[in-house]
């Protein structure tokens, strides 16, 4: 069975609360899938004081004692995560910003490996796709194994073709979700990532020490010596430019450590 947790950013139960439930029945009906709403409203969220300690010292050392962790925990304990907010101001909603901006140490030290993640966003007028980017960017950040998602017109009343607009979109993103859900957890990360990943890493291993909990994260890890943050088959093109990028990256530190003494 495989378990999907969906996160919700408004205290309404409109639009993006239906939508979500509704896309949950259809991944349902395609399969054996356990899911959960987590609508953030329910939960305390307190707003990050980026004081960054949660990347100086660990996410344990962030002062705001609150359920942060208990909603990673149910992400970290799903397969498959849907980030579902509306389209206010020409973003994600406050609830749900200030949710993402409690995972900024994630994008320091990504976990969601072997995880799908998607979206859902209902607009007025526009500016859905960007924020359909948008949760595609962070979620690759976080090591999820992003699949587009989706957003729709949601006026009051939802006219009717609108509304079977909205419930083709919705079985079609189900489809496409439960395709990922099922199918390799570790593929192919494709050439951005893995070179940013090569030249993170190396930067990370030749400015940081022990004293850093990032550099001690990626130790522990494994990844200063990994191909990737999780094992991926390479031939030998991509063995070849993974050392290219390792060897230029160390250059380049080098040379600005140099500059600086």
């Amino acid at each position: 069975m495989k378990k999907v947790t969906a996160i919700v950013g408004t205290a309404s139960r409109k639009h993006t609360y239906l939508a979500t439930r509704q896309f949950l029945d259809d991944l349902r009906s395609l399969g054996d899938v356990e899911t959960e709403i987590v609508t953030l409203n329910d939960y305390k969220i307190g707003t990050c004081r980026t004081c960054k300690l949660c990347l100086e010292r660990g996410e344990e050392a962030c002062p705001l004692k609150d359920d942060r962790d208990v909603i990673i925990g149910k992400m970290m304990t799903s397969d498959g995560v849907v980030f579902a907010s509306p389209n206010l101001s020409f973003h994600v909603s406050g609830l749900m910003k200030v949710f993402l901006d409690r995972l900024g140490f994630v994008f320091h030290r990504p976990r969601f490996f072997g995880k799908a993640s998607t979206s859902i966003i209902p607009q007025g007028i526009y500016g859905g796709r960007k924020i359909e980017r948008y949760f595609n960017f962070i979620g690759k950040g976080m090591g999820f194994n992003p699949v587009k998602g989706m957003h729709f017109t949601a006026l009051d009343p939802i006219a009717e073709t609108e509304r079977r607009k909205m419930d083709r979109s919705l079985a079609k993103l189900s489809r496409r979700f439960y395709d990922k859900l099922v199918g390799p957890a570790y593929p192919w990360p494709g050439w951005f990532y893995f070179m940013a990943f090569h030249s993170g890493r190396t930067k990370m291993r030749l400015e940081l020490d022990e004293r850093s909990f990032d550099y001690r994260y990626y130790r522990d890890k494994g990844w200063f010596e990994s191909d990737y943050f999780y094992p991926v088959r390479l031939d030998p093109v991509k063995k070849l430019a993974g050392k290219f990028i390792d060897s230029f990256q160390t250059g380049r530190t080098k040379k600005r450590q140099g500059k600086k003494r």
